[in-house]
């Protein structure tokens, strides 16, 4: 019975990851208002009904779509900040500078901006004022991250301190003022006061 559960559970998210993917791709191609539940289904050779059972309208569908990337950049993060180990000031600009430079090269980020500047983009609030998702996941990072390397740091301290720089650097995403890396640098900086 565990193997029909787990063959099952596997084709479901197999399923679901098509659908994420085929979504992704259309948003890129189009923009995502312009995305719609019945081209994700021809993209991923499906019925748009099937489309619906699964994320239950585009809601639904946007939010799986944020998750999957925040989980791809969180992934490395979490990479970065371990391997500077106790190093603050690396550790943040590693991370940091990863995250801006990756997000400018990004095409679902670059078109979830380009469209947000012509008008309402439903994928924005994800990095703006439902950035939740973004900031429990980086949250959880840099706790992990401080838990291992700065084990005598205030838990209370390290979540403000986390808490700022993502907020700042999704800002740098959403408004960038230079380039990536000095602005990593001042992040970085800010970081490292924070945690002191």
């Amino acid at each position: 019975m565990d193997t029909t559960l787990s063959y099952r559970d596997a084709t479901r998210a197999r399923l679901r990851d098509s659908l994420v993917s085929a979504a992704r791709d259309l948003a890129v191609a189009h923009g995502w208002d312009k995305v719609r539940m019945a081209d994700v289904a021809r993209a991923a050779g499906v019925s748009r009904q099937t489309v619906y059972n699964e994320f239950e309208g585009r809601t639904g569908l946007a939010e799986a779509l944020a998750v999957r990337e925040i989980e791809q950049f969180t992934s490395t993060v979490r990479t970065l900040l371990l391997d500077h180990g106790a190093d603050v000031r690396a550790a943040g600009y590693a991370a940091i500078s990863y995250t801006l430079t990756e997000a400018a090269r990004n095409p679902l980020i670059r078109s979830i901006l380009t469209s947000a500047r012509g008008g309402a983009d439903e994928l924005l609030p994800y990095l703006t004022t439902r950035s939740g998702l973004v900031l429990a996941a980086a949250r959880a990072v840099i706790e992990e991250w401080a838990a291992a390397h700065l084990p005598g740091t205030d838990a209370a301290v390290v979540a403000v301190a986390g808490e700022s720089v993502v907020r700042l650097t999704v800002s740098h995403i959403v408004l960038p003022t230079g380039s990536p890396e000095d602005a990593a640098t001042a992040l970085a900086e800010v970081f490292v006061r924070l945690l002191r």
